[in-house]
């Protein structure tokens, strides 16, 4: 399966943690009624992302710096998206009282 013996973790091994995470992030996006959670699930789903982009550039180029500068893009994207939405999720508190996702519906006619 996994070979540790040469000291070094194996690229499947962090695929397999980034697949974990990833697969927590949509079974909350899917799963949760709680926008505040939702956001969450988003950002988990991101850090494996973040996780693929290091692992993947440490096991092609030998080097981090092309997968660091993905990762920051990454991150930086990651909290606009977390400001933006809390931001929204906080307007909608005050005019609905509930961050419920079933109750949401501003757009409908």
């Amino acid at each position: 399966m996994l070979d540790f013996s040469n000291g070094q973790v194996p690229l499947q091994a962090y695929l397999l943690v980034a697949a974990i995470l990833f697969c927590i992030g949509i079974w909350g996006l899917i799963n949760s009624r709680n926008a505040v959670r939702v956001l969450m699930s988003i950002e988990l789903m991101l850090n494996a992302v973040n996780i693929n982009l290091m692992s993947f550039s440490s096991y092609l180029d030998g080097e981090l710096i092309r997968g660091q500068v993905f990762a920051v893009f990454v991150i930086t994207v990651a909290a606009a998206e977390a400001a933006v939405g809390l931001a929204i999720l906080l307007s909608l508190y005050r005019n609905r009282v509930t961050v419920d996702m079933e109750r949401f519906n501003l757009l409908r006619w």
